[in-house]
C-alpha cells in the first residue's frame, strides 16, 4: 500500500551521518557512471549502424543515484546534490571525456529525478512514484539533448524518446527501489529515514505496536 509517509526529522537540514552516506553514494555511482561510459562505448560497436542510440538506451543508468538516494534520505535536494556530486566524482578523479559539462548534466538530470518526489511532497514512496522519477528525469535528460544536440533534428527522434523514457523508468526510477530494498535489508541503512520506516512497517505486518508517524519521524516506507 502507498501510503503517505510524513516524517518529522525530514523536515531539519542534512545530518552528519547522511552527509557521509551522500558522499559515499557519489563516490560509489561517480565511479559507476564512468565505467557505463565504457560499456556505451562497446554497446555502440555492438549496435553497428544503429550504435548512436546506445546512449538513449543507457541513460537511465546515469540518473539512478539521484531517487536511490531520495529514497534512503527523504530529504530536499538530495537527488540533485548528489546526482551533481557523483558528476563531480566523474570530472574531477576519473576524466569523463565529456568533461565539465558533466557537472549541468548531472545538474539537470538531478533535477528532473527529483522532480518526482517534489510533486508528492516527499511523503510517498511507492513504485509508482519511482517509475514517475524515471519519467521526469527522462524528460529532463531529452531536453537538454535537444538543447545542446539537436536531437529533435536527427534521425529517428520518436525512437529516441522512446528508449530515453523506457531507460529512464527501468535503469533509473524502478532499479532505484529494488536497490534500496535491498540495502534496507542488509541492515546498512537502520539508521536512516528508510531504515526506520522500513522497520516500522516490520513491525506493523509482525501485528506489533508501531508509534504514530508524527511521534516517531517516520511512516511506512512504499
Amino acid at each position: 500500500m502507498d501510503a503517505p509517509v510524513v516524517d518529522v526529522r525530514a523536515r531539519r537540514g542534512l545530518t552528519l551521518s547522511e552527509l557521509v552516506l551522500l558522499t559515499v553514494l557519489a563516490a560509489v555511482f561517480g565511479f559507476l557512471y564512468w565505467a557505463l561510459v565504457q560499456a556505451w562505448g562497446a554497446l555502440q560497436l555492438a549496435m553497428g549502424p544503429f550504435g548512436d542510440l546506445a546512449q538513449h538506451v543507457l541513460v537511465g543508468g546515469w540518473m539512478v543515484v539521484a531517487p536511490l538516494a531520495l529514497y534512503i534520505v527523504r530529504k530536499p535536494g538530495v537527488g540533485v546534490v548528489v546526482e551533481l556530486a557523483a558528476a563531480l566524482v566523474e570530472v574531477a578523479f576519473l576524466a569523463s571525456p565529456v568533461g565539465p559539462m558533466l557537472l549541468v548534466v548531472g545538474l539537470v538530470q538531478g533535477a528532473g529525478a527529483e522532480l518526482a518526489f517534489t510533486l508528492t511532497r516527499y511523503r510517498r514512496y511507492g513504485w509508482w512514484v519511482f517509475v514517475l522519477s524515471g519519467v521526469t528525469a527522462a524528460v529532463a535528460s531529452t531536453l537538454l539533448g535537444m538543447v545542446r544536440s539537436g536531437w529533435h533534428l536527427q534521425d529517428l527522434f520518436a525512437l529516441r524518446v522512446a528508449l530515453q523514457l523506457v531507460s529512464g523508468v527501468v535503469l533509473c526510477g524502478l532499479l532505484a527501489r529494488v536497490l534500496g530494498d535491498a540495502l534496507v535489508r542488509t541492515g546498512v541503512l537502520d539508521e536512516t529515514a528508510l531504515g526506520r520506516a522500513w522497520r516500522a512497517r516490520v513491525a506493523r505486518d509482525a501485528g506489533a505496536p508501531v508509534p504514530a508517524a508524527g511521534a516517531a519521524g517516520d511512516g511506512a516506507p512504499a
